[in-house]
């Protein structure tokens, strides 16, 4: 295993170096700049079979880089700030839902559980929650292909496309942090897009996604009884809400809670307590840098254009149309907030 997984890292971890060395030179941060060459790489000339297994851990250093980045988080601005931010994640999370839902059905007219896995996908935390709702509501493999490639799609564009939009408009770091949490897809860009913006615009968007990745299991829930009863599935009971099925209910919740989301917690919580000296939080945020550094070479790896070939205009147009309707509306929002 270490003989797979070693040479795999290097190989990531140059990606990172050589990112950092390129934007030394240009007015770009180095992680879009090292996603940006292991796309380049795992494109044209594709992934070396001796990285794979390596290229196959980015997840985990992302989870990694994320849990220990807590300690660079200021306990008292999330306390100033947290009622009003989990109403936000709670109305965001449920008007682009709603919004794509209905361009979906209503507009563009696609297969229905294609629409509810972009819905999914759009509102809480990507490719994650389509694969998550997917399986509550057993929907065809080729519906989930589909709505993966969608958002994938839209991973690669709002990467470089958000940053550009903060700095075209001045945002301060405040507020495009939590626009971007609110509203891009999936953990790994929004991520890599906070911490490109600044280092606490990184934070506020990691504090604002991660609130959001923990509604996924409510989510899953939901959709799960509406398919079951519009189905007449006998496998109803199963996620029904009722006294006799909570035990399950909750199981659910657990498995598909994003358990990263506890040790994010844990290690703010001992760093803002005094646990922690100045050193050591400064030694965890060197480790957070290298992590995401070697996660992102990763990322940039796995985005292959080719499998978004297969995305139909219509699903594009979905969630194009949504996401636009509801950053445009949450911007607005944010910026008289914040």
């Amino acid at each position: 295993m270490r003989r797979t997984l070693l040479p795999g890292l290097i190989f990531l971890l140059a990606i990172g170096l050589v990112g950092r060395l390129v934007a030394s030179a240009l007015p770009v941060n180095h992680l879009i700049v090292t996603i940006l060459l292991g796309l380049i790489i795992g494109n044209f000339y594709g992934i070396p079979d001796w990285t794979r297994t390596a290229v196959g851990t980015h997840k985990v250093w992302l989870e990694l880089g994320i849990v220990v980045m807590g300690a660079s988080v200021a306990l008292d601005r999330v306390f100033a700030a947290g009622p009003t931010v989990f109403l936000l994640v709670v109305a965001t999370v449920a008007t682009t839902v709603l919004v794509v839902e209905l361009l979906a059905r209503f507009v563009f007219t696609i297969h229905e559980e294609t629409g509810s896995l972009l819905a999914a996908g759009s509102g809480i935390c990507g490719v994650s929650a389509v694969v998550a709702i997917a399986e509550s509501i057993h929907a065809d493999d080729a519906c989930v292909a589909y709505a993966a490639a969608t958002i994938l799609l839209f991973d690669t564009t709002t990467l470089f496309v958000y940053p550009l939009v903060g700095h075209v408009l001045g945002l301060s770091n405040t507020v495009f942090g939590i626009w971007a949490g609110l509203t891009m897809f999936s953990t790994g860009p929004v991520t890599a897009a906070g911490v490109a913006y600044s280092q606490s615009a990184g934070q506020w968007a990691l504090l604002v996604k991660l609130t959001r990745n923990a509604l996924i299991g409510f989510v899953a829930i939901a959709y799960a009884v509406y398919y079951a009863r519009k189905r007449d599935s006998p496998d109803s009971n199963e996620v029904a809400a009722d006294g006799g099925t909570n035990t399950v209910s909750w199981q659910f919740l657990w498995e598909t809670f994003p358990r990263f989301v506890i040790g994010f917690l844990v290690v703010m919580v001992v760093a803002n307590v005094g646990l922690l000296t100045a050193a050591q939080i400064d030694s965890l945020s060197h480790l957070s840098d290298w992590a995401f550094l070697i996660a992102f070479a990763g990322l940039g790896l796995e985005f292959q254009v080719d499998e978004l070939r297969s995305t139909g205009f219509k699903p594009i147009l979905v969630v194009l149309s949504g996401l636009f309707v509801v950053a445009t509306v949450m911007l607005v929002v944010v910026q008289a907030l914040f």
